[in-house]
Order: C-alpha cells, then structure tokens, then sequence
C-alpha cells in the first residue's frame, strides 16, 4: 500500500462529518495578518483552508490524500471561487516559488533527507515579507499516552526546523513547543506539545 492509498483508508474510515475546527496554531499565528494568497500543505479535510477563506485569504489547499480532499470540497462550496484543492505530495511536487503571503504546514512529518527537501520547497514558496509557519508535533509527544506514528526521526522541535533556514534570509517571530491538552485513547487528558516555527522572509 502506497502512502497516498494508506490515508485514504484512515480517512474513508473517519465519519461522514468532516471536523470544522481549524487548527488554534493556525488561527494564534495568522489571525493578525493581512489576507493575501496562502498555501497550505496537509490541508486534511480543510477546516484550516475555509477558515483563511473565510477570513478573505485565496488558499491553495495540498494533500496526499485524494479521499480527504474531496471531503473537504464537499464540505465547503460556500468557499469553491477561493480554495483550489491540489492531491500532491510535497515530494514529487513543487509549489511556486517566491508566489505566497503565507506557507502554512500542518503536521506533515518528513524523515531525514526528505525533511530537506520538503522545508526547502516551503521556504522557497514564500514571497519577500511572507510568512511561514510550520505546526508539527514535538518529539516529546512520543513520551506520553497519545497515539503518535513511533518513529523518533519523525519528529523535530520548532529549532531544528529553523536551523534548515538561512538566518539572514528569515525573521524568526516564533520557535516553541507550546503546550495544549488532549484525550488519549483511554479518554484521559495529557498534555501534548505543537513544535511551532513561525518566520517572516526578510
């Protein structure tokens, strides 16, 4: 089974009603930017996507998974004229470069060597005075009672993210591990934490 057939399956299990909360990073960080032109990769099934559109941002939305994306479509024609839906993996294809106001990443996690090269197409598609955000979760999620993929490679803090970017080319506005609570499969609530990288293209 191929990646992109893999999430397929996890979301054609899922229940017919898409979730609609947008990921509260995205909306910390974006609420107070002016709505331009943004790229989303791992867009799901587009709860972060409609609420940019919503806030007057024309969103390119990316996924690898063709089932979420047309959940997504499904559930937002109000924002049809303002979303594009793109299936692609951020591997074998390349945004624009120098076209987006704002890359946003939502945990979309990449193994050593191909972290590179996806960190190097997502800086490369932001435009001068643009701002990228990276969301993913930390490596120290791997120590509590949430389900995560166990592979420790997976995972970076906001820093590592930000040692893949040229200091001079980038304002760092934001690099922590922000805490946030959540259920575990026992319905118990732990404490995660989102690796949040948020720079400005000088």
């Amino acid at each position: 089974m191929s990646e992109a057939e893999a999430w397929d399956s996890i979301y054609a299990s899922r229940g017919e009603d898409p979730s609609r909360d947008p990921n509260p990073q995205l909306v910390a960080e974006t609420a107070d930017l002016q709505p331009g032109v943004a790229l989303e990769i791992g867009c799901a099934e587009g709860a972060d996507a409609a609420w940019l559109a919503a806030r007057g941002w024309r969103v390119t939305a990316v996924d690898i998974s063709a089932v979420a994306l047309d959940r997504a479509r499904n559930a937002t024609p109000e924002f049809a004229d303002r979303i594009e839906w793109v299936c692609a993996d951020l591997l074998g294809w390349s945004p624009p470069v120098a076209s987006y106001d704002l890359v946003a990443s939502h945990f979309v996690h990449f193994l050593p060597p191909d972290r590179l090269v996806a960190m190097g197409r997502l800086a490369a598609a932001v435009r001068q005075h643009g701002t990228l955000l990276i969301v993913a979760h930390h490596p120290s999620d791997l120590q509590t009672t949430v389900k995560r993929w166990p592979i420790p490679d997976a995972y970076c803090t906001a820093e590592d993210f930000a040692a893949f970017l040229a200091p001079q080319d980038w304002e760092v506005l934001v690099a922590e591990a922000r805490p946030r609570e959540v259920l575990d499969a026992n319905g118990d609530r732990v404490t995660v934490h989102d690796a949040i990288l948020k720079v400005r293209r000088r």
